[in-house]
């Protein structure tokens, strides 16, 4: 069976699986819990809890690839609970193709999984630093409604400056939840990389050396690793 639970004045949705889930719970349940919570929210957060011997009918396995197709965009992050079934580990295989933040917690720990649905994943910080300098720093993992704040920040910047030059700084940047954060980086790095005069890039891995490279190329600008030296990269690009 599925229970579905809206936690008011949030965008919350509890879910909970037990027993056997059969078609007739997604199609009765779940789905119409789903499209209500998406009338009065962009997007959902889901705390998904599923007991122990939960078990799946074959057209419920149908109608939850069918969910997945229309309702994908529809969720910012999910939290799930339950990692010792077949079902839990099937979804900690899948969690890093999925286009939202996906978290996997261990039976009882609801508690741990509304304050990971609560709390700030990641941060961008844009500093302007004068003469059409940008500062941004990626903290943390990012997720896609992190470059959603920080967009009109950036346009704002853009406005002042026709052309600009870019200090990014990625000494605290843990990576992106799920494949949304990365469309969303994609998409910026695209709508804003023929204004990019030159680039320095700041990071203390051996990944974001090579990445600093293949970006280089993609913008067509002047690109340039420093590592961990954050004073060495400031006077460079403001040269």
């Amino acid at each position: 069976m599925i229970a579905c639970t809206r936690i008011a004045d949030t965008n919350i949705l509890e879910i909970a699986l037990s027993g056997a889930v059969t078609r007739q719970d997604y199609e009765e349940v779940l789905i119409p819990a789903i499209d209500t919570a998406l009338e009065d929210n962009d997007a959902l957060r889901a705390l998904v809890t599923i007991a122990p011997g939960t078990d799946y009918t074959v057209g419920a396995l149908s109608d939850d690839a069918w969910m997945g197709l229309k309702h994908w965009r529809g969720f910012e992050r999910i939290a799930v609970v339950g990692r010792d079934g077949w079902i839990g580990k099937a979804l900690k295989g899948v969690s890093i193709l999925m286009p939202c933040p996906v978290m996997i917690f261990d039976d009882g720990q609801e508690d741990a999984a509304r304050r990971w649905l609560q709390e700030s994943l990641g941060a961008i910080h844009q500093t302007d630093l004068g003469d059409g300098v940008l500062h941004v720093q990626l903290l943390g993992k990012l997720d896609p409604s992190v470059y959603a704040e920080e967009t009109e920040d950036l346009n704002a910047f853009i406005r002042a400056n026709s052309r600009f030059r870019l200090l990014l700084d990625l000494r605290e940047f843990d990576g992106w939840q799920g494949l949304g954060a990365v469309a969303e980086h994609l998409k910026l790095v695209r709508d804003h990389r023929s204004l990019i005069d030159r680039a320095a890039i700041v990071g203390e891995r051996s990944w974001e050396k090579l990445a600093s490279r293949i970006g280089g190329a993609v913008i067509g600008a002047e690109t340039r690793y420093f590592d961990t030296d954050l004073d060495a990269a400031k006077s460079w690009i403001k040269s």
